[in-house]
């Protein structure tokens, strides 16, 4: 700035201008940072572990990657190129996708392979490692022989002494971080004079190197060199000897970058497409790998047991070997031990290479004893066979879980402690190799096969598919273990089983053995020695180095073999556990996969009847310590359970004879001390169970039927009551052979029954309805009352009892009579229908029911009668020749049993549920009808006997009878055609308890229609009649009318009471009941027969005769009502009704109805016929219209007749009548007339009754009578019917004014009413008022009525006045007519009388009620039949008890 400011002070006239091109500042703090392109390295390499792509300070990656990779090619300085390297890495890390492929790779990998700085050579690595982020750099790497530099330095990694060692590894494999490892002589070298010289230790060859002794040309050599090497070409001498500077990582973070770079190459070139098929030929990088010089030193990587190290070469060896045609062979390598050495628990990625690979292997294996998976892995020498199966069959993750814990199940059987026995024994087979690999980093395993690891747990263990079998009977830990397939398992044990059967000793001895191989025969020896005596034998004879020691070589081979096979250590000849475990298994089998295994016919019968038999047969039976007897018994229930094919295939065989003849041996040792753990115990449970199953195949229970004996064995067993197993697998066998009709017969005849009965007494139903948890296992009451239910349902079998499909057995009428004595038929017929528990608990309690009468007596009567029989049939093969079918309990034999009802019971309880009532009922009748003739002998001799004991039966089944119809709706049906038996008893007049018995029976039926019919048809209701009138049933009677109202529903039954007098007697109980109840029923009853539609009509009329009208109606309106009006004294417009005519017709209803019963006690038969001469209603003088006296209603015009429209219509009736006659009979015409204007005037709702009934017309017509009387008459009727709307449609079809002008002319005197007639018709409204005005003018009415208004009325009406308001009312009507008012208004206007009247009101004129001064009657009264109260006198006594009056219902 200075020299600028200088240069403008003399610039003279130019223009200066700043060179700030040139300006630069220098910073001295600065001068030792290095810089390329605009980025500060050091800066930069601070942030590696921090930066990402997105928050990367680089803007132009490409170019500073150049400048970054231009620089390192440039510097002469290590330090300098591994800085460019680092900054390098970081560049591509984070920006490879805008570099994309490094074109000079090659170089990179040939500097790794030159270098002998260690931090080059990790710098140099870090950076390939971010190479190959791009596919194109990995192909450069391959290309440049990168794979087999990789792998030479992956073997340092056996050079980290400082390894953490992992806390759970053994010291088999490694005891401490500071024991030299590296003491292995392994190294020779050449010298000056190219003599060669060693074997010499790693450390030695170390200090030769520090005293100059080598130099990096000297040749050198060791196991796993291909040849003589200067000593820097080889890794382990090269970077612990001749390598500069100090490495950025440790050996085992070394190996563990290399094998990251392996994985993700590998990862880049996989081994099958994205559709699944497989690449050939095999990616190069993992030809590389897998080839001999680059594989095995990658398996060796495992003996570091770096938990890191091994987790990634076992990751490696996957990528490396999927679809590898060279798989087949990596077992050489010795992975499967070192990878199984390992003690880690990251063993996830180890459980997938094995999964993937040990059944890839071709390794030699003699051993045929093991399953199929056993031949084909080469774990089966290692591990137990469970844990291959279970790696094959469950895969890598269940694998290692099983594989790091602990378990103890029938799939595995796997723990920490069998584990490290593994490795103990892997390590011992590796011997020294470890330790060489830490002097000798590139030492081969020589591949020697290990003898097969035998396990202490699994010493006693039979393992079969996938299973442990003796972990898998462990029933008792193992309750239901899932088996996965059940087919395949069995197929696996049968052939497990034969080949036990069949085993024969090796053709070689552990001696023989022994001795080829150059070792002692006195004791046993481990596998250390065996193997060095193989490996020195071996050496010394193979054919390549001793051509004739080949059959020498050929039996050491086979020595070893056998001494490292399972067969070394095998028992020679079968071996009783396994073949006990193999028969148990296939009882699991077959108990727990019945419908899997019930399409296969079972092929072991053959091994398993020659076990029965041979064990059947051994003496030693009930002292060896492994009876196979009880366990192949159970066996064959499971297998004949399971098919009928197999059933068959055992009778085929023989086996039912062969099972019999074991039963028959344990049977006949079976004691009252025998135990359930006794061999003849199990094997009697199990034959049982067997001859159960095979029960259920005819070809089967014919063979059995030949065996006879069996039945005795069979009974026998169940004697014994403290085996109460034995007796439940007993009784379900009874149970299965009662499908046969003949084994049933043979079962009866072994006193089978004596043992099954027996059983159901020890039934407690207490503890099942107790609610306590309960086990068979440790209650004994539980088995004796599951031993019960099982007895019972034997029984029921035995018998034929059940109608179920799966319970059905032929029926057995022998067996079933023997049950209903002893059990009665009652508790017989529960069995099919109700639970046994229901069934036991009536056994085992005291009932007292229509079916049962069973308590402490009989129970004990009859469990002392088994007891006897079962004691002599067991003794002497002798007890009841009918087996108990002439046996009777002492408290039945008195009882009245009808249908299996005890008579005296059901009565006693008559709610109980009857089962079958309907034939209970048909046997009732029965018994009845077979007693009546003797009863009414019985009674016909003398009164005396009435109560005989016959008779007292028939009263209770008659009882019974009624019990049953009452409670069992429909059972009513069963009495059809007995009635007449029933009806005759109601005959025995002697015997009411029998009378009252059958009313109840029929009062039960007649609700039926049938039953109706059917006692319609068989005409017996005189009977009933008689039964009505006897004084012994007056107590009854309610019950016997009750009967007749439901028959009376039926007209052939009140046409036959009609005959039979029934009116009479119904009158006679009506008339003199003292029960008011009975009097109201009866008038019910008169009444319904009243309605009958075919004879009600003639009841109707013989009621007339003797009752009035009133009360006829009112016995089928209101009986209640009929009953009161009977009592009480009446004198109304409807009836009149004295204490006279009570007594008259009470005298002459009794006289009829004795007259009628003792026509009918003597012919039942005859009919009756109300008498002509007999009639006691008469009206004496009154005027009766429509039954009602027109005196009494004029006097109460109010009153509200019952039937108004009828009344109504006669009453019209009688004034036409009257009309029609001239008024000859004036009295009677005033009298109906006055009736007319009373009573309509009081009730104008009558009128309209009027219209339908077509007088008015006729009524109408009489206005233009010329006879005085019926003038006035019709005036009055036709002023009635002017207070009706309803009637002005039917007036205005007359010529009602013209008549009623003609009417008026003839009597003046009713000019008033006809006006006010006239007012209310053209008052009316709407068209009917413009009809009448238009009749008034053609009738001259205006002229008419104003002549009139100048007359003087007072000689023609009683009140002038009012008579000319009403002629001024009607003329202002007529004058307001909105059609005629002109007209009308014109004629008026003429008149010279009418403006006297225009102007004024005349209300004032005309009363309220102008009808009451034409009127002849007095004030209404009130309506009703109370209008008179009763004048009866009341009595003094009190009325019978039977007298139950009640409040009459208002009509």
């Amino acid at each position: 700035m200075r020299a600028f400011n200088e240069d403008r002070d003399v610039r003279g006239g130019m223009v200066i201008a700043w060179n700030h091109h040139e300006f630069e500042v220098s910073y001295p703090s600065l001068k030792d940072e290095i810089k390329i392109g605009d980025y500060y390295l050091r800066i930069l390499l601070e942030q590696e572990n921090n930066a990402s792509e997105e928050e990367s300070p680089i803007r132009k990656s490409y170019e500073f990657f150049n400048d970054l990779y231009h620089r390192f090619l440039l510097t002469p300085k290590v330090a300098m190129k591994c800085l460019c390297l680092q900054a390098m890495a970081l560049v591509y890390g984070l920006h490879h996708k805008d570099i994309k492929q490094f074109n000079d790779t090659r170089y990179i990998v040939t500097m790794l392979s030159r270098t002998c700085d260690k931090l080059e050579r990790d710098r140099l690595l870090l950076f390939l490692n971010k190479l190959i982020l791009e596919k194109s750099n990995v192909r450069e790497i391959v290309e440049a022989g990168g794979v087999r530099i990789l792998s030479d330095l992956l073997t340092l990694a056996h050079l980290h002494i400082s390894r953490a060692v992992m806390p759970t590894q053994t010291n088999v494999i490694e005891a401490s971080p500071d024991m030299a490892r590296d003491s292995e002589k392994e190294w020779y070298y050449q010298g000056i004079n190219k003599e060669r010289a060693g074997p010499f230790s790693f450390k030695e060859l170390k200090d030769f190197w520090s005293s100059g002794t080598i130099n990096p040309k000297t040749l050198c050599w060791a196991q796993g060199m291909d040849g003589w090497h200067p000593l820097s070409s080889i890794p382990q001498l090269k970077w612990s000897m001749a390598a500069t500077a100090n490495a950025v990582m440790t050996e085992s973070d070394l190996a563990t970058l290399i094998l990251n770079m392996l994985i993700t190459m590998c990862r880049y070139f996989p081994s099958r497409t994205d559709d699944g098929a497989v690449i050939r030929p095999l990616p190069r990088i993992k030809r590389l790998l897998s080839d001999p010089l680059s594989l095995p030193h990658i398996v060796q990587l495992l003996l570091t047991f770096d938990p890191v190290l091994v987790e990634k070469v076992s990751t490696l060896l996957v990528e490396i070997m999927q679809d590898n045609p060279n798989i087949s062979t990596v077992y050489t390598t010795g992975v499967f031990y070192f990878i199984l050495m390992y003690m880690g628990s990251n063993v996830l990625p180890i459980g997938r290479f094995l999964h993937m690979s040990h059944m890839q292997q071709s390794f030699r294996a003699e051993e045929n004893t093991g399953g199929d998976i056993m031949n084909q892995s080469i774990l089966g020498q290692i591990l137990p066979e469970a844990m291959v199966c279970y790696l094959e069959n469950y895969g890598a993750d269940k694998f290692a879980e099983i594989f790091l814990g602990e378990f103890d199940t029938p799939e595995v059987i796997w723990s920490n402690e069998m584990r490290r026995h593994m490795i103990e024994k892997l390590a011992s087979h590796l011997a020294d190799f470890t330790p060489r690999l830490m002097s000798n980093t590139r030492a081969l395993y020589q591949y020697c096969a290990i003898p097969h690891i035998t396990y202490p747990q699994l010493q006693h263990e039979l393992f079969c598919d996938i299973y442990y079998l003796k972990h898998l009977c462990d029933v008792e830990r193992f309750p239901d273990w899932p088996i996965k397939d059940p087919v395949a398992l069995l197929k696996r044990v049968l052939a497990a089983w034969q080949s036990e059967v069949e085993k024969q000793p090796s053709s070689m001895t552990v001696e023989d053995a022994y001795t080829e191989l150059g070792l002692e025969n006195d004791s046993r020896h481990d596998d250390a020695k065996i193997r060095k005596a193989y490996f020195r034998l071996a050496q010394k004879y193979h054919p390549d180095k001793n051509p004739d020691g080949r059959d020498k070589f050929e039996r050491v081979n086979k020595a070893y073999e056998f001494l490292c096979s399972r067969s070394a250590h095998a028992v020679d000849g079968p071996d009783p556990k396994n073949i006990l475990l193999v028969i148990r298994t296939q009882s699991i089998l077959f108990s727990r996969y019945k419908d899997v295994l019930a399409p296969y016919k079972y092929s072991g019968y053959p091994m398993l009847i020659k076990t029965i038999q041979l064990e059947a047969d051994d003496e030693q039976l009930f002292s060896k310590e492994t009876s196979l007897l009880a366990a192949a018994a159970e066996l064959t229930y499971h297998t004949i359970n399971c098919s009928a094919l197999n059933a068959e295939e055992l009778r085929r065989e023989k086996g039912l004879e062969v099972l019999q003849g074991a039963y028959n041996r344990c049977v006949s040792v079976l004691n009252a001390s025998s135990k359930p753990s006794d061999v003849a115990v199990q094997v009697c449970t199990n034959i049982a169970r067997c001859y159960t199953a095979a029960a259920s195949f005819p070809m089967c229970r014919e063979k059995l039927i030949e065996m006879s004996h069996f039945i005795k064995d069979l009974c026998h067993t169940l004697y014994f009551k403290s085996l109460l197993r034995v007796c439940l697998v007993g009784v379900e066998c009874v149970s299965a052979l009662a499908i046969d009709h003949i084994l049933q017969m043979n079962l009866l005849q072994a006193g089978i029954l004596w043992h099954l009965l027996l059983f159901l007494f020890n039934y407690d139903y207490t503890l099942d309805e107790g609610g306590v948890s309960k086990c068979e296992d440790s209650n004994q009451q539980e088995l004796s009352n599951r031993l019960a239910k099982l007895a019972l349902y034997a029984c029921g079998r035995l018998g034929g009892l059940y109608m179920e499909e799966d319970k059905v057995t032929p029926a057995n009428t022998v067996i079933q009579g023997v049950l209903q004595k002893l059990l009665t038929p009652y508790i017989v017929s529960l069995i099919p229908i109700c639970s046994s528990e229901e069934v036991l608990k009536i056994l085992t309690s005291n009932v007292e029911t229509p079916y049962l009468i069973w308590d402490n007596g009989t129970r004990t009567q009859l469990i002392d009668f088994l007891a006897i029989n079962q004691q002599a049939h067991v003794r002497t093969g002798q007890s009841d020749p009918e087996y108990g079918a002439a046996f009777e309990f002492d408290a039945h034999k008195d009882e009245l049993i009808i249908g299996g009802v005890f008579i005296r019971i059901y009565n006693e309880q008559p709610s109980f549920p009857i089962q079958k009532a309907k034939e209970l009922t048909l046997e009732l009748l029965q018994y009845i009808g077979g007693e009546t003739q003797y009863v009414h002998s019985l009674l016909s001799l003398s009164a005396a006997t009435v109560s005989h004991p016959r008779l007292a039966r028939v009263g209770d089944a008659l009882q019974a009878l009624v019990n049953v119809i009452k409670n069992n709706p429909g059972v009513e049906m069963q009495c059809i055609g007995h009635f007449k038996l029933l009806f005759s008893l109601l005959r025995l007049e002697g015997c009411v308890s029998v009378q009252q018995c059958v009313l109840a029976v029929m009062e039960g039926v007649t609700g039926n229609a049938d039953c109706v019919s059917d006692i319609a048809a068989s005409e017996v209701l005189v009977y009933l009649m008689l039964a009505l009138h006897s004084p012994a049933l007056t107590a009854d009677r309610m019950m016997s009318l009750n009967i007749l109202h439901a028959l009376m529903s039926n007209t052939k039954i009140v046409k036959e009471a009609l005959n039979k007098g029934a009116v009479m007697y119904l009158l006679n109980i009506f008339c003199s009941s003292d029960d008011g109840d009975v009097r109201e029923k009866t008038a019910e009853l008169m009444g319904k027969m009243t309605c009958d539609k075919l004879v009600g009509p003639r009841v109707r009329l013989i009621l007339l005769r003797i009752l009035p009208a009133v009360l006829v109606d009112q016995m089928r309106d209101s009986p209640s009502t009929a009953v009161y009006l009977y009592e009480a004294q009446h004198e109304n417009p409807e009836l009149i009704w004295t204490d006279e005519s009570r007594q008259n017709v009470s005298a002459v209803v009794s006289r009829l109805v004795e007259e009628i019963h003792s026509q009918q006690q003597e012919d039942p038969n005859s009919n009756w016929k109300f008498p002509e001469e007999v009639s006691l209603s008469s009206t004496s003088g009154e005027v009766v219209v429509g039954g009602v006296f027109l005196r009494l209603l004029v006097a109460n015009p109010s009153w509200v007749v019952r039937k108004p429209k009828t009344f109504i219509s006669d009453l019209f009736d009688a004034v036409l009548d009257q009309l029609a006659r001239g008024g000859s009979d004036g009295d009677t015409l005033e009298l109906v007339m006055s009736t007319v204007v009373a009573v309509l005037s009081a009730q104008r709702n009558l009128l309209e009754y009027l219209p339908q009934l077509g007088h008015i017309p006729r009524v109408v017509s009489q206005l233009h009578s010329k006879n005085l009387t019926v003038a006035r008459a019709a005036i009055l009727a036709t002023h009635q019917f002017t207070f009706s709307q309803v009637c002005f449609s039917v007036l205005e079809g007359t010529e009602v004014i013209a008549g009623l002008v003609s009417a008026m002319k003839l009597r003046p005197d009713v000019v008033g009413v006809a006006c006010e007639a006239l007012h209310n018709l053209f008052a009316g409204g709407g068209t009917s008022a413009t009809a009448f005005v238009d009749q008034g003018l053609r009738a001259n009415v205006i002229p008419y009525l104003l002549s009139l208004l100048e007359s003087k009325l007072d000689a023609q009406v009683q009140k002038p006045a009012s008579t000319k308001a009403q002629i001024v009312t009607c003329l202002k009507t007529m004058a307001a007519s909105p059609q005629h008012a002109e007209e009308v208004n014109a004629l008026l206007s003429k008149s010279a009388v009418w403006p006297q009247y225009r102007d004024q009101k005349h209300d004032l004129f005309i009363e309220s009620s102008p009808t009451a001064g034409y009127l002849m009657g007095g004030a209404p009264g009130v309506a009703g039949f109370l209008t008179q109260g009763s004048s009866r006198a009341m009595p003094s006594t009190p009325p019978s008890v039977n007298s139950t009056h009640r409040q009459p219902e208002l009509p």
